[in-house]
């Protein structure tokens, strides 16, 4: 069986594309580092991470986006032997209006080298290429619209796109203004059996996320909405284990059967808080004879276990505890960074600005994939000011973060301190009693048990003390607090030196052991 979901941890907004016996499955990103993660399959069971479209500088400019900004929702396809990625990056979405910049790269390998971008349009959000059977191609996005009094989903623009020249002729049309759930978004467009097929998402990406489909005989529409819409939703299902779902693709595969991945969220015991962030999931899907999609499990509710494709098994190595530096596993928040040196068997983090800071950070960190965990680093680091800090953290984004880090204190020398912030409001746990450690090599850990988070170190990788109180790590979420949150909680070694000296930290490990 498929067991759900199949991409655990921040992993939002599946596009997937089938290429012979490949599958390959884009995720959005947004303000981290490199842009866009490509999974691969050959089953639909195993997943493997192959790497990122957006790995370059000249690919993707995220500096001083702001925390759930970045890239938004890619669309991956195949055509004619050519991959294309359409992305937006987004550089505000907290106010009226958005700015939001639509993209289109092209490579003849998933692997890349991918194309300079082409800048598309800015209308709107979530971006996708449609490729007709006449070889025409149409751009597809949602338009925002910041006018009081007006739906800001204003609706589903479809817009011929001249692949050789570049750039979008003809008039862009409104084809969907989305159907009474509302909040439609993250089109991609299908052509089956002499319909035109619309899969959106709508309800917004919460609690109330689900699946459209509607469908057309023309192409620019009216489009009718599914007689049993939504096909996909978790909405009013408190009972289910995979919330929020919706934002999903389709793919076939050489045996005609369908299959749709999906967002989704796994909340913490009790709570309605994420801190996984929006992951991946899967549902196998049909054509009945009245031309419509359903879920083959029946129902229009996420299933945890889904019934494998007609396809021989083909599973991956496991990943280790431990995973090198260099791995695709990592990223960087906001850019590759001169200050973040990837060596043989550890890791140089020259002091950047704090965790708050939407520019030049020195952090690299991998997302966390489970709710209890034991993370475990060595860190070599020799601070002589109160603002260089190092250390591990785990990590939401500017807004939610807890952090363990090894700084100096003018009167005890090297000590351990607690850095919280719960919404942008910043605590320190251990106040002014800090705890003084020796100099030298010294070890942190997290462990994470669900809700709770205890910090402790250790100065010989055996005995380990506990520092400060249990804290709450259901704050690390999507769900909480005033500002958007898109992305998921990420396990960082990070650095400061908010003196400017760049003073250097040494991490030679990163073990992350799942219970």
């Amino acid at each position: 069986m498929i067991k759900n979901p199949i991409l655990s941890g921040f992993n939002p907004d599946p596009s997937i594309c089938r290429v012979g016996q490949d599958y390959y499955i884009a995720t959005s990103t947004f303000e981290w580092f490199p842009g866009v993660q490509i999974h691969h399959s050959r089953d639909l069971v195993h997943w493997r991470l192959l790497g990122h479209a957006l790995e370059e500088s000249r690919l993707l400019d995220l500096r001083g986006v702001p925390s759930s900004g970045g890239v938004w929702a890619p669309a991956l396809s195949h055509h004619d032997d050519l991959f294309y990625l359409c992305f937006t990056v987004v550089h505000q979405h907290e106010a009226a209006t958005k700015d939001t910049p639509n993209f289109l790269i092209t490579a003849s390998s998933i692997e890349g080298p991918w194309s300079d971008p082409v800048f598309i349009n800015s209308s709107g959000f979530d971006p996708s290429l449609f490729h007709d059977e006449d070889g025409r191609k149409y751009w597809l996005n949602m338009v925002w619209d910041h006018r009081p009094d007006h739906n800001p989903f204003h609706g589903i623009v479809l817009q011929e796109y001249d692949h050789r020249a570049g750039y979008l002729i003809g008039k862009p049309r409104i084809i969907f203004k989305g159907s009474e759930l509302g909040l439609t978004e993250g089109p991609h467009l299908y052509r089956r059996n002499g319909y035109y097929y619309l899969l959106t998402a709508e309800g917004g990406t919460e609690y109330d996320h689900a699946v459209t489909l509607a469908r057309s005989r023309t192409l620019d529409g009216p489009y009718e909405v599914h007689p049993a819409n939504p096909i996909l939703t978790s909405s009013g299902r408190d009972d289910l284990l995979l919330q929020k779902a919706g934002h999903a693709s389709l793919v076939e595969t050489p045996a005609g059967e369908w299959y749709m991945p999906h967002l989704c969220g796994r909340r913490l015991p009790g709570t309605r808080r994420c801190n996984l962030g929006r992951e991946t999931a899967i549902q196998q899907v049909e054509w009945r004879d009245d031309n419509w999609l359903y879920l083959v499990e029946g129902g229009n509710a996420p299933h945890e276990e889904v019934s494998p494709p007609k396809l021989p098994s083909h599973s991956w190595p496991d990943l280790p505890d431990r995973l090198p530096f260099d791995s695709p596993h990592y990223a960087t928040p906001r850019g590759p960074s001169a200050n973040v040196i990837r060596e043989t068997g550890k890791l140089v983090l020259r002091g950047c600005e704090s965790l708050e800071s939407n520019f030049e950070q020195a952090m690299l960190a991998r997302r966390l994939t489970s709710q209890q965990a034991t993370i475990t680093t060595s860190l070599d680091f020799d601070p002589t000011s109160f603002q260089q800090m190092a250390g591990l953290a785990l990590y939401y984004n500017t807004h939610l973060f807890h952090y363990l880090y090894l700084s100096q204190d003018e009167n005890l020398g090297s000590c351990l301190q607690i850095h919280s912030c719960d919404d942008g409001t910043s605590s320190f746990p251990l106040g002014k009693t800090l705890l003084p450690v020796p100099q030298g090599a010294i070890y942190l850990r997290a462990t994470l048990d669900h809700l709770d988070l205890q910090f402790s170190y250790s100065t010989d990788e055996e005995t380990f003390h506990p520092v400060g109180p249990v804290l709450d790590a259901s704050l690390l979420s999507d769900d909480h607090g005033d500002h958007w949150g898109f992305t998921g909680t990420f396990v960082a070694l990070c650095c400061q030196d908010l003196t400017g000296a760049r003073l250097a930290a040494e991490f030679h490990f990163l073990q992350i052991s799942n219970s």
